[in-house]
């Protein structure tokens, strides 16, 4: 498997290898080991969730505030989606940066994102299926949204038509306006959070 840091600190893509034969093909999704050994502290699993979504469905931009944060590692097992990362820690060298996988299920490609950063992403088929590897069990109240269309970001979703998507989601407020009320961390939080999953070892 290759493990790629994106442009986002703390954010990486893993790509796997695959063994294909008569039968169709294997190929390892995860090893935590070898991905808390590159991001610098464990990785647990502690709730798994997967989501259905039908072609031009947008879901997103999510995070959870710290505390309890909740790391991830996103995976499309069906179909094909583009995904999005998003740095939400305010005073970050890459705040508000984003960055694109491509993801489907022949690849069996993983986007990991650290506390503090935001996930997004379009389904480009229909029946879509993502995984999602959580490091925490979600606490009612603590989700973060902020607007994928937000102009601002200026992500790229080449949407051809208007996009299926959630009333919390189409009402979620943009990158600035979630800063200056206070929603999106900080670096220096998320930094600390980092620092105390790697001495919790």
């Amino acid at each position: 498997m290759e493990v790629t840091e994106l442009k986002i600190p703390n954010a990486f893509r893993l790509t796997p290898d695959p063994i294909p034969d008569r039968r169709g093909r294997f190929h390892e999704s995860l090893r935590a080991g070898a991905l808390s050994e590159i991001i610098g502290y464990p990785f647990r699993v502690a709730q798994v969730n997967y989501s259905v979504s039908r072609r031009g469905t947008l879901r997103g931009i999510h995070a959870t505030s710290l505390p309890p944060g909740q790391a991830k590692l996103v995976t499309c097992v069906r179909g094909a989606a583009l995904d999005v990362c998003v740095d939400l820690r305010v005073g970050s060298p890459t705040f508000g940066a984003y960055e694109v996988t491509l993801q489907d299920e022949e690849s069996g490609v993983s986007v990991y994102m650290a506390d503090g950063l935001g996930h997004a992403f379009l389904a480009l088929t229909d029946d879509v299926c993502m995984s999602y590897l959580c490091s925490e069990e979600y606490v009612h109240g603590t989700m973060i949204d902020v607007n994928a269309l937000d102009p601002q970001l200026g992500i790229p979703w080449d949407l051809g038509c208007e996009p299926v998507m959630s009333d919390k989601d189409r009402a979620a407020p943009d990158v600035e306006e979630a800063a200056a009320a206070g929603l999106l961390p900080t670096y220096e939080e998320c930094l600390a959070h980092y620092e105390e999953l790697r001495m919790k070892g």
